[in-house]
């Protein structure tokens, strides 16, 4: 049975950081990419950051690029979310998602889901 389970939301002021972190149980990260996804209050799940397991290889949405870090420990089969230089519009819950090897940006292509965590920005 594959799992997952967030961890490190909290509330932070602007400008400060936090490191989410995605524990994978029953899946090897090496045959796996990780999304990490939000929820803002009020508005639709959209995608932030993936990686591909076997390479490292990863992507961003434009809004948080340059911002936050996604990486991935394979020892530990667990995927970090390095935030920075937080912004209120950052507030969201943050889900971890996995799916076999390929990354992909679409919510609908992911099987397994974290329950999330709670990140809150304040001005």
């Amino acid at each position: 049975q594959v799992q997952l389970v967030e961890s490190g939301g909290g509330l932070v002021q602007a400008g400060g950081s936090l490191t989410l972190s995605c524990a994978v149980s029953g899946r090897t990260l090496w045959s796996s990419a990780v999304g990490w996804f939000r929820r803002p209050p009020g508005k639709e799940r959209e995608f932030v950051a993936g990686i591909v397991g076997s390479t490292g290889h990863t992507n961003y949405v434009d809004s948080v690029s340059g911002r936050f870090t996604i990486s991935r420990d394979l020892h530990k089969n667990t995927v970090l979310l390095q935030m920075n230089s937080l912004k209120p519009e950052d507030t969201a819950v943050y889900y971890c998602a996995a799916r076999p090897f390929i990354a992909s940006m679409s919510e609908g292509d992911y099987d397994y889901w974290g329950q999330g965590t709670q990140v809150t920005v304040s001005s």
